[in-house]
């Protein structure tokens, strides 16, 4: 099979990460017998250096004709000007709408090779963590109308959401549900916000199609205290926009490996997905071979599984990747004992990490 994948490797650590991504891909494309074709692409801090625009419509529409799209990072101190007309994460927000991907899927998972990064107690933590979080994308606060008083002493963002963008996520949170634990908790602010009242009368409606899957509700405070407090409680959580960055950073931490964790943003299947790790781009450590790329290759699976539908591709990856922890091998950022790791002779650096999981796919 033959497919196009546009690279846009981004700032700091980005290009060290997405390189790595791509030399697994290759070994998957060689051991199942596919090609992929590769198209770079240039947006974010990089861009803005280019073209004075972090992401131009000739860079955007190459994107629009790939098949999916792979980021590395975006953004750094060099370009964090508050007076300036442009950041690199504007282009972030640029992909998300050109691209028309609404929902973004963020799994929170401990792997158990790495159990003793997570910060929370091991009698809280049980027998791992494995949460997905499904995030509106193109709605609410962030894209609504934002106002600015003439006299600059008060200021308004809107919170916005149809019908149709809230029955979207929700029924994408659903299907999640139904191939894991069968249980969707939907975090809001329903007590103050009638944006959040919208959100549980769709999500009550559409439950009716899916009486296998448990529909509960939980305030975003209290989603955020339960996270800590009892993560094992959830399964699929479905949110807003605003809410939803939130919570998925902290369920992020709570994995104890940031370098670690993928994520998706897809569409209704008509155009290309965009696939990122969930880290920033480091730039202090950019180039140097320190960077963890294990959130790259397994966003590529995610790309490979839900874009290409490679089930068995995606799952290829994954198994590397768990049989490279197996054995010991640690970027520095997942070490743990830091000294114990070199005295065994397993630190390894970025390039090496992704020689190692390609090796596996290859044998």
């Amino acid at each position: 099979m033959e497919k196009t994948i546009a690279l846009i490797p981004g700032d700091g650590i980005g290009p060290d990460v997405v390189n790595e991504a791509v030399k697994v891909l290759d070994s998957v494309a060689k051991k199942f017998g596919h090609r992929f074709e590769y198209r770079a692409v240039v947006a974010g801090g990089t861009a803005i250096d280019k073209f004075g625009d972090p992401l131009p419509q000739s860079q955007l529409d190459l994107c629009l004709k790939a098949d999916s799209v792979l980021l590395g990072a975006v953004g750094g101190p060099k370009w964090d000007n508050p007076d300036s007309a442009f950041r690199p994460e504007d282009a972030l927000l640029g992909l998300r709408k050109g691209l028309k991907v609404f929902a973004n899927l963020r799994p929170a998972v401990i792997f158990p090779q790495l159990k003793k990064a997570c910060p929370l107690k091991e009698e809280i933590i049980g027998d791992g963590l494995d949460i997905l979080i499904v995030r509106e994308l193109t709605g609410g606060i962030y894209f609504g109308k934002h106002f600015l008083s003439d006299e600059g002493d008060w200021a308004s963002d809107e919170e916005k959401y149809s019908r149709k963008e809230i029955e979207r996520i929700v029924k994408l949170a659903f299907e999640a549900a139904l191939l894991r634990n069968k249980k969707v908790t939907l975090v809001d602010k329903a007590n103050i916000l009638t944006s959040s009242r919208l959100w549980r009368k769709v999500a009550a409606e559409l439950s009716k199609a899916y009486p296998s899957v448990e529909l509960n509700y939980l305030y975003v405070d209290n989603a955020a205290m339960q996270l800590v407090r009892n993560p094992g409680q959830f399964d699929v959580i479905v949110t807003s926009n605003m809410f939803g960055d939130i919570l998925s950073d902290e369920a992020s931490q709570i994995t104890g490996s940031i370098g670690m964790l993928p994520s998706a943003s897809i569409g209704d299947g008509s155009g290309p997905g965009l696939y990122e790790p969930i880290h920033g781009s480091a730039p202090d450590i950019s180039g140097k071979n320190l960077a963890n790329p294990l959130a790259t290759i397994l966003s590529a699976a995610m790309l490979l599984r839900y874009d290409f539908k490679m089930e068995d591709e995606a799952l290829c990856i994954e198994k590397a990747v768990n049989l490279v922890l197996d054995e010991g091998w640690r970027t520095a950022d997942i070490a743990g004992d830091l000294e114990a790791v070199k005295r065994e002779g397993k630190l390894i650096g970025t390039k090496e990490m992704g020689d190692l999981v390609s090796q596996i796919i290859n044998n």
